[in-house]
């Protein structure tokens, strides 16, 4: 997708003499009609806007300007194209090329590989790394105390810091793919699909880790006292039901990232399998909602009930972030979708992290409400006990 003026198509040729002989040229089409595909071969190849006579084995091809990015399609043909008897067509070998699409850069000139989705996503990793490394150097000394001293939510850290560092593993991923990108028009595909698994490994880690908690704490309640230390309680039907959860997004995921040839964790969604995950996602909030409205309804303690809503925001901003986005895309023009989705889902969800970050290492949640000292928390002691003190 091309936008602003001097947009350039290169196209080199693998063999000169062999594109002359076949009287070979590339059709660049603009906008292409709808019943492009019913029509007929050389009904097809008069609808070509330009036509590049390939003859030399570097040919340059400036667009036109539009007033905003607009799409446009290259088609190869030759003298054999619209022959349907393969018994005329001559035994010529195939002619190989490369072509080149540059948009223009900051100061106008045709050396900007991305298309118009993609424009702008390089810096956002750029800007996104730096503010992981600040944030690093910031808090890593404190986070690495508080998973020594251990204690009732030292899991729930571990999976927090653990899906933390994946998703900075993928914006590193995504960085170096498109910085390659900046320079061949080619990149790594590898980083990128290395980047797709890292952020599935945080979202189905994440998932896991919200599930099970909100699971175990309403299936603990019953058989526990209310003055018990908040914590991460497992049981073999919370287990299951967080690793069903799991196991729906998981292959969900994968079928999603096959079904897409982009190198983007989060897509617009045009795909059975991106309607599925979205909906599966709001469900979950849903589920996460009915059970935590349960938790807070029935909770006499004010800071624990604090604590639940806190958690609530993380889990709600978690989940709803990518439908709501998706469907706020929509109000945007199509070139911008995608990167809306992307960098908006990206921000949110750290948000959340450090949301859930917040409430368990701070000195009056994550202290007084799991009660590392394994002291009862002042608020649940009943009537009789506070009489003693």
């Amino acid at each position: 997708m091309y936008h602003g003026e001097h947009g350039l198509l290169v196209c080199r040729l693998g063999n000169a003499p062999l594109a002359i002989e076949k009287e070979s040229r590339l059709l660049i089409y603009h906008d292409m009609e709808e019943g492009f595909d019913n029509l007929s071969c050389s009904e097809r190849l008069a609808k070509a806007q330009f036509s590049i006579i390939l003859t030399e084995e570097e040919h340059n091809q400036t667009l036109p300007r539009h007033s905003a990015p607009s799409t446009w399609m290259v088609l190869y043909a030759d003298r054999y194209t619209c022959q349907e008897a393969a018994g005329g067509i001559p035994s010529l070998g195939d002619l190989s090329f490369t072509i080149l699409l540059f948009n223009p850069d900051s100061a106008g000139n045709p050396l900007e590989h991305f298309s118009s989705e993609e424009a702008g996503l390089h810096s956002f990793y750029i800007l996104l790394l730096l503010a992981y490394f600040v944030a690093s150097c910031i808090y890593v000394q404190p986070l690495w105390q508080a998973l020594k001293k251990g204690g009732p939510m030292h899991k729930v850290l571990r999976v927090l810091s653990t899906a933390l560092a994946l998703q900075g593993l993928s914006a590193l991923c995504n960085y170096i793919h498109l910085a390659r990108y900046s320079r061949d028009g080619v990149g790594m595909p590898f980083m990128g699909s290395l980047a797709e698994f890292c952020d599935m490994v945080s979202q189905v880690s994440m998932l896991y880790m919200l599930l099970s908690l909100c699971m175990g704490w309403t299936l603990s309640r019953g058989r526990k006292p209310q003055s018990r230390p908040l914590q991460w309680d497992s049981s073999p039907t919370s287990t299951a039901l967080a690793l069903g959860g799991v196991a729906a997004q998981g292959v969900l995921l994968l079928w999603e990232q096959y079904e897409e040839t982009e190198h983007h964790s989060y897509h617009v969604q045009r795909s059975v399998a991106g309607l599925l995950l979205m909906i599966l996602r709001v469900s979950l909030a849903f589920l996460l909602a009915s059970v935590l409205y349960q938790i807070i309804s029935t909770e006499r303690s004010a800071l624990k009930r604090d604590f639940y809503l806190c958690f609530a925001k993380g889990c709600f901003l978690w989940f709803l972030c990518h439908p709501v986005l998706v469907f706020i895309s929509f109000i945007f023009n199509e070139h911008q979708r995608e990167k809306v989705v992307t960098i908006g889902v990206i921000l949110c969800q750290s948000i959340s992290v450090v949301i859930l970050y917040q409430l368990f290492l701070s000195r009056s949640l994550y202290w007084e409400v799991s009660s590392l000292s394994s002291v009862s928390l002042p608020l649940t002691m009943s009537r009789g006990q506070r009489g003693r003190y």
